[in-house]
């Protein structure tokens, strides 16, 4: 789905103005359970014991190095604090090791799926909804018209499947940009990279320095992947994937990830390093430039030192247009990519029913998506919240939002996960001259036909 810049500068300036009046509809306290007509009827003291125990298990990517990690922590606290008859299992991982796809997709094929999941919305979502495995949430919000309208309505759009119905509430939405070290870029006199000759430039001199110009994995090349192809063919071409023929513009995107790579953009070891040692190159101040997300500026600090020299030095802009493409230079990856689904088996299970409800109207409150917004620097899916303390380079990506051409969601939501792994499979050997961007991209159409 394109989404035009215009909506997000709408969502952020209701952000920055702070409408109080908006501000508490998604604070909700989540309702007890109604009691049934008979129990209604019948006031005897023995009916009125405390709830039977309960125990929900919720899986997310707050784990590892993710900066909410201890954020989502202490909702799920809080929340067991006033449901004391509820238990937690808080299964997370990080969602730069790429195995939480498997374990997401054996869980709900097994019959082991988690009572509330935090998971991607759009095609990634699509073989967990069209199996049944999750349940629709419009009735449920329908039911609660106050929760309901906490959200931001851009929010909801962004997360509602292509059936038209909502499986997935958010949490945060994201941007995605060039994160730069601009104490590096000062000490060895160079310009910020805001089009493609400054940055080819600033790749040719980091280099020279011994210093990494643009940390990026080849497996795990997802920014990598969608920023080339955005800048290159813009929202429009991006949005048509590769169902209908192959957009020159694509071909152009990745022919300049050859062209960076025969400058020596990207690590040595790029071939073998994982996402979290791409950042940790760049946290360290080994690294100039990296391509990441919104949710990555906490974890911009030396994970030996502790210091925080990288984060306080740290600006965001757009990925540079590429010469001879559609892109504009202001063209964003964002938007509310994720959200939590409740699990059909959990939707039909009387015993845990009312509490996997009122558990996901907490992790939906105001309250607590101010929590996780406060701690990854993300847009809050509530409308109205004033965000305290936010990094610099936050507060930069907050303003790169404003003036954006487009923002639009990330490329592979335009094609299937079958096509994105053969992208991502042939990165490599585009980026070393081995297989041509033509040949790269044919490959990846020949996966999308076999995949419609």
């Amino acid at each position: 789905m394109k989404k035009s810049a215009f909506t997000f500068l709408s969502l952020i300036l209701v952000m920055s103005m702070f409408l109080a009046a908006c501000g508490n509809g998604g604070n909700k306290p989540a309702a007890s359970p109604s009691p049934s007509p008979s129990s209604e009827a019948s006031k005897a003291p023995e009916e009125s014991k405390a709830p039977e125990n309960v125990k929900l298990r919720v899986f997310s990517t707050f784990g590892g190095t993710d900066a909410a990690r201890e954020a989502f922590q202490a909702t799920l606290d809080a929340f067991t604090k006033t449901h004391p008859h509820v238990t937690i299992e808080n299964d997370t991982m990080s969602a730069n090791d790429d195995s939480f796809r498997t374990k997401v997709n054996t869980d709900m094929t097994s019959g082991n799926e988690p009572d509330l999941l935090f998971y991607f919305v759009g095609s990634d979502a699509n073989e967990i909804i069209s199996s049944g495995k999750v349940a629709a949430l419009d009735d449920i919000l329908a039911a609660d018209p106050e929760w309901k309208n906490g959200f931001m309505p851009a929010a909801l759009g962004f997360t509602k499947h292509s059936d038209g119905k909502t499986y997935a509430l958010p949490l945060t939405g994201f941007y995605e940009g060039l994160f730069v070290n601009k104490q590096l870029f000062a000490e060895n006199n160079l310009e910020l990279p805001t089009d493609w000759e400054k940055l080819k430039t600033a790749v040719a001199a980091f280099k020279a320095k011994g210093i990494i110009p643009l940390s990026g994995p080849f497996d795990q090349s997802h920014y990598l992947i969608e920023h080339f192809v955005l800048s290159a063919a813009g929202p429009e071409g991006q949005a048509k994937g590769l169902a209908n023929g192959i957009d020159p513009n694509w071909e152009k995107g990745f022919a300049a990830v050859k062209e960076l790579a025969d400058l020596g953009a990207f690590p040595t070891d790029a071939g073998t390093i994982d996402l979290g040692m791409a950042s940790n190159y760049y946290s360290q101040g080994k690294a100039a430039m990296i391509l990441e997300g919104s949710w990555a500026v906490g974890g911009f600090v030396n994970t030996e030192t502790k210091d925080a020299t990288v984060q306080d030095n740290t600006t965001v802009l757009p990925f540079p247009a590429i010469p001879g493409g559609a892109g504009t230079g202001k063209n964003l990856v964002g938007g509310f990519g994720t959200g939590f689904y409740l699990a059909q088996s959990t939707f039909e299970d009387a015993a845990k029913k009312d509490a996997a409800v009122a558990l996901l109207k907490h992790l939906t409150t105001a309250e607590s998506v101010k929590t996780i917004a406060t701690a990854n620097g993300g847009i809050p899916a509530v409308a109205g919240l004033e965000i305290d303390g936010l990094k610099q380079a936050q507060k930069d990506g907050l303003a790169m939002m404003e003036t954006a051409d487009s923002v639009t969601s990330p490329v592979d939501s335009k094609v299937s996960p079958e096509t994105f792994s053969e992208l991502r499979a042939n990165f490599k050997d585009v980026a070393s001259g081995k297989v041509s961007a033509a040949d790269a991209l044919k490959k990846a159409e020949k996966v999308e036909l076999e995949n419609q």
